[in-house]
């Protein structure tokens, strides 16, 4: 069977405030959110799952539909091969706090749904708390397990044969990461995030040591609070989950979609933008990659007994962030080496593209307006069966400003595969010479300054300093401190002058040791 996992809100102390939590004035019912309002203080977080008030059902006979969106609904609309695909995989599944009701809960989900039962006893079900071990658990926390119950319930219903890992950290602030890494290092290929905070400086090293894992899937919920970008939504190393609205139609589909106008969305302020993004409109990271059904008046049927009155009817990119997540292990285990996040990207045409809705003002327009091919609050689509989740295919070429250390000019210096989390074909080995070198040459369509970002490795506790130069110019020195592992990935940058028309910018090594391990080389 196959393991999902999903992680509650957290991460970094944070500076800048997230985007406010936002009910869809559209809904048709009123709705509140089961997690505190969206938290200013620095490394805290909430969740998404937003709840309608007047449909709750404390009871509903066996094999009936409770209101909202279904298992069976859900496979219809996406085209998944739940029926078949999944076993073997595992989910992992991180939020903060207990939910001491969740398996009991869950059990009454799948039954209710005819779908086959998920317990410890059988090996489908487990819940650790954030190191890993089944005791102590956390506080429990009624909020939160609303967020718990609508996490596993989607998991459930987009890929029943799954296993679903729990993990609970003791709280909504930066040990929701440690249960991140917890997920990984216990088989988890797929972990979705149902939470978020505000960007802050110094976020990208943070997510290189806790969401850089490549062969992972690690999704993300974009937020509830309309146009604006949160973390770890906005980390280039996760699928960033936008929201939709979701409903039955007479057309080949049999289904619509619109964006969402809570689904978050915009310019990421503090991530690189990744390799296979060429949106315009934005020079880092652009929130979101894809999306799944969020909005809560056109939500999903969810079981919950602590913090709730038996079935309910959800919302939120807490909903669409497990979504995808399944999808993902439906689609089979991802490729060693890579991420994840970059497969919808070399399968466009696997996706429904969502074209009109939008969740805010802005310019350009398409970071808020759903639109043909990608914006911002559905990203590429939605799932139309499985192989836009799958590894294979040819991602998109690199973009303009991006230059893989490998294919540029050496001196004293390898091309090498021996560690993991590289991009592209491999990284640059400075082979422990000083005055090796790696020339890259960059054309600039005009004379001025310019931001150098070197993406590199040290898995040393020593600086490992380099001359940059531009164009035969005088060098200036950049450290390249230790980042923990030869596996774990950081960016030193300088600002440098360019000219127009080729330039080429030369990092070599000035002590004994060499240089750091390069993976590439940006500008902006």
């Amino acid at each position: 069977m196959t393991t999902l996992g999903l992680v509650g809100l957290g991460g970094v102390a944070m500076a800048a405030q997230a985007p406010a939590l936002k009910t869809a004035p559209q809904a048709a019912h009123p709705t509140r959110h089961t997690c505190s309002a969206m938290p200013t203080t620095p490394g805290h977080f909430t969740c998404f799952a937003e709840v309608q008030t007047d449909t709750v059902q404390a009871f509903v006979a066996a094999q009936a539909n409770p209101a909202g969106l279904g298992p069976a609904d859900l496979q219809n609309a996406y085209k998944l091969p739940s029926a078949t695909a999944g076993a073997g995989a595992t989910v992992a599944i991180v939020d903060a706090f207990d939910d001491p009701k969740a398996e009991s809960d869950l059990a009454t989900y799948r039954s209710q749904f005819g779908l086959p039962p998920c317990t410890t006893a059988n090996g489908c079900f487990r819940k650790v708390n954030q190191t890993g071990a089944a005791s102590p658990l956390p506080k429990a926390d009624a909020g939160w397990a609303g967020e718990i119950s609508l996490d596993v319930d989607m998991v459930s219903a987009v890929c029943p044969m799954c296993k679903i890992l729990l993990v609970e950290s003791n709280g909504p602030d930066n040990s929701l990461f440690t249960a991140i890494d917890t997920a990984a290092k216990m088989g988890a290929r797929y972990i979705s995030n149902s939470w978020g905070g505000s960007e802050s400086p110094g976020q990208d090293t943070f997510d290189q040591q806790h969401l850089n894992k490549p062969g992972v899937a690690i999704t993300a919920s974009s937020g509830d609070g309309g146009f604006g970008v949160i973390h770890p939504a906005s980390s280039r190393f996760v699928t960033a989950v936008g929201g939709t609205s979701l409903r039955r139609s007479s057309n080949a589909r049999g289904w619509t979609e619109t964006a969402w106008n809570g689904a978050g969305s915009g310019c990421a302020a503090q991530s690189p933008k990744p390799s296979w993004q060429h949106d315009t409109g934005c020079a880092r990271r652009t929130v979101a990659d894809v999306s799944a059904v969020a909005d809560p008046a056109t939500g999903v049927a969810v079981f919950l007994t602590f913090g709730g009155n038996g079935w309910s009817v959800f919302g939120g990119t807490s909903a669409s962030s497990p979504i995808i997540a399944s999808v993902y292990a439906l689609a089979g285990t991802p490729a060693s080496n890579t991420t994840p996040a970059s497969y919808p990207y070399a399968h466009t045409g696997n996706l429904f593209d969502v074209t009109s809705g939008s969740n805010g003002s802005c310019s350009p327009a398409y970071l808020c307006h759903a639109g043909t091919g990608f914006d911002g609050p559905t990203g590429l689509g939605t799932p139309n069966g499985v192989a836009a989740f799958a590894a294979g295919g040819s991602p998109p070429p690199p973009p303009s400003n991006h230059f893989e250390a490998e294919n540029a000019k050496l001196s004293q210096a390898t091309v090498a595969t021996n560690h993991t989390g590289f991009t592209g074909t491999g990284f640059v080995d400075y082979a422990n010479v000083a005055g090796s070198f790696v020339e890259w040459t960059v054309t600039r369509t005009a004379a001025g300054s310019a931001r150098i970002t070197i993406r590199y490795a040290n898995g040393t506790t020593a600086n490992r300093p380099m001359s940059i130069s531009v164009n035969g110019g005088a060098p200036v020195t950049v450290n390249f401190p230790g980042t923990g592992s030869w596996n774990t990935w950081s960016t030193a940058s300088v600002t440098v002058n360019l000219k127009a028309g080729s330039n080429t910018i030369r990092a070599t090594a000035t002590v004994a040791a060499g240089g750091p391990n390069v993976d590439w080389l940006e500008l902006a």
